[in-house]
């Protein structure tokens, strides 16, 4: 039944996409391809991701109030949380609205992986087409005619490296740090930012050369993608800012 569902809303979706773009690219460049459903499942989570950059944002700035609620209710767990959440809807923000662009990422990004080691491009399996797919007549494995993506590809896997470290260090520049750093919370804190910035790459970078050069190019886009997107983060929630507080002085000076 899972794989059933699996295929239905993700493989073979993902498999007819990525031919059909294949047909259209010049040169029936498969990278190309790639690089297209890329930056298309990208917009498609874009609400989502946005979502969760304010919400990160916006925690930080939360960080005094929260640290008051778990004061006053230390020892009522159940008290804190309701407090918890509904200093959330105030801010109007979903705490979880992360947790969903990764969930739904998942099963996308193993689609993809699946289909490039099964489906053994330049081969096409007609079966699985859907019927208003025109399987194309040339299929190149070498994106942009110079970088082979049939097998790994060292150039990829470190390009998805450093753009994965450039991505993560705009998004630990942009959120708030805490007024007050210390104790576990504090080490927790700089654990995860040192591992964000510095270990990930280096995961990802070992991901995406032993699964190959297409699923290399994917986390080269994304993670592109990604970096240009928290640059438009950072001047939405600038100008954000710049509005609150114009409007903060206009209701000032109206009282």
């Amino acid at each position: 039944m899972i794989a059933y569902l699996f295929h239905t809303f993700f493989y073979n979706p993902i498999y007819n996409l990525l031919v059909f773009l294949v047909h259209l690219a010049p040169g029936g460049d498969v990278g190309l391809a790639v690089l297209i459903i890329t930056i298309f499942i990208r917009l498609l989570l874009l609400p989502f991701s946005l979502s969760a950059a304010r919400t990160q944002q916006v925690i930080g700035g939360l960080e005094p109030k929260l640290n008051e609620i778990k004061e006053l209710h230390k020892n009522d767990k159940a008290a804190q949380a309701e407090k918890t959440m509904a200093l959330y809807r105030e801010a109007q923000i979903n705490p979880f609205s992360s947790i969903i662009t990764v969930v739904l990422q998942i099963p996308i990004l193993l689609a993809l992986y699946l289909v490039f080691r099964y489906e053994a491009f330049p081969n096409i399996d007609t079966h699985i087409l859907y019927t208003f797919v025109t399987a194309p007549t040339v299929v190149s494995m070498k994106f942009l005619g110079l970088i082979n993506i049939a097998g790994k590809s060292v150039i990829l896997a470190a390009l998805a490296g450093i753009t994965q470290y450039i991505q993560a260090t705009l998004a630990l520049s942009r959120v708030k740090q805490p007024i007050k750093k210390n104790g576990a919370t504090a080490d927790f804190s700089r654990m995860m930012g040192t591992q964000m910035r510095f270990v990930f790459p280096f995961i990802i970078t070992a991901i995406a050369y032993s699964t190959g050069g297409a699923i290399a190019l994917y986390f080269v886009t994304t993670n592109t993608f990604g970096s240009f997107q928290e640059l438009y983060v950072r001047r939405s929630l600038a100008h954000e800012a710049a509005t609150d507080s114009l409007e903060d002085k206009k209701t000032k000076a109206v009282a």
